[in-house]
């Protein structure tokens, strides 16, 4: 599976294709649930009215609020569907979720190099970068970053392709060990250096280490303090610079590790990190846990950045490549079942 594969849900039609998007399918339904039994399952009752009223109107407004989709693009997307001028409550229903997947949609246009060799990217290759490809991975500390990083390492070995890790979050030890630890139970090789070491010199060991072991992947660990924004900034900064000489190209993804739980805290997040380094794309790490999935609207419409994986569970394999329209008929779907 092209797991950094945008047109991933499109592949072409066969039995393993098929396979692999219910499995997909089935694990996001699994993580949502909590979201579904508390916000996005009162819709059911909401649309089960025949009449399209101004009730209906205010109702889906504070579901929508509620599950953390922010009010600006509940706004936005209310006015587009009442503009409409549904006829019943299904027809709103309809155009509901029309609606949402364009959002979700709207934020997939590429904003930097996508590692998967697709022709026609915004910097206009057409063939896969020369490997290693390196992915640049943010997030503040305990939003799952270093376990997110471990989840990927092992989805690519999985895949067949060779992977490297860098411990560049130098500034805890804890972080280093944690990701030594993931690489010694999974398989993979772990780039480290001593606990205040510097970040960039770590990045830059870990992609002359994966030349001389033809890895394919790297994948850059990094400090995750954003309460004190001008040293990240500064650190991430120098750590993109030393990637870009080594390299010869900025680093391939800039991915935002967020903790769902965290609703609109999320999303300041990828606000302070988007001004300390060009953040592409975005993993949701603990969907599982949340009421409130609908944040992946608000990262969507207000910073155009798109959610490549959500994690779905606790273990090495609960992580799904994001599909807008699964996630949106996962949402509308109705209250999960008790004890889902």
């Amino acid at each position: 599976m092209k797991l950094f594969d945008r047109n991933n849900s499109d592949a072409d039609a066969g039995e393993s294709a098929g396979e692999e998007r219910r499995a997909v399918e089935v694990a996001t339904e699994q993580a949502l649930s909590r979201t579904r039994r508390s916000w996005f399952g009162r819709l059911a009752s909401v649309l089960g009215a025949s009449d399209v009223t101004e009730e209906l109107w205010e109702s889906l407004e504070e579901v929508l609020i509620g599950a953390d989709a922010g009010i600006g693009a509940t706004t936005a997307v209310l006015d587009r569907v009442r503009a409409s001028k549904p006829a019943d409550a299904t027809a709103v229903r309809t155009r509901l979720r029309e609606e949402l997947v364009a959002v979700l949609r709207a934020a997939e246009r590429p904003r930097g190099r996508l590692w998967v060799g697709e022709a026609g990217n915004d910097v206009g290759l057409d063939v896969e970068p020369e490997p290693p490809s390196v992915v640049l991975v943010v997030g503040v500390n305990g939003s799952g970053k270093t376990t997110a990083i471990a989840r990927l390492a092992h989805a690519y070995r999985q895949a067949g392709t060779a992977v490297l890790c860098a411990a560049a979050d130098t500034y805890r030890a804890a972080a280093i060990e944690q990701l030594q630890g993931w690489g010694q139970r999974l398989d993979f090789e772990v780039v480290a250096h001593r606990q205040g070491a510097d970040s960039a010199a770590v990045a830059f060991d870990a992609i002359e280490a994966a030349r001389a072991r033809d890895a394919g992947v790297v994948f850059v660990d990094t400090a995750g303090r954003l309460h004190n924004r001008q040293n990240l900034m500064d650190e991430l900064s120098k750590v993109g610079r030393v990637i870009e000489r080594a390299l010869g190209r900025t680093p391939d993804e800039v991915l935002l590790v967020l903790d769902a739980t965290t609703g609109q805290n999320a999303l300041q997040q990828a606000r302070g990190f988007s001004e300390a380094v060009e953040v592409s794309a975005v993993m949701l790490t603990k969907l599982d846990g949340t009421a409130r999935g609908g944040i992946v609207f608000a990262i969507a419409a207000e910073l155009g950045l798109p959610v490549r994986f959500v994690g779905t569970g606790q273990g090495e394999d609960d992580l799904a490549p994001f599909d807008a329209g699964g996630f949106v008929d996962a949402l509308l779907s109705g209250p999960a079942p008790a004890g889902a």
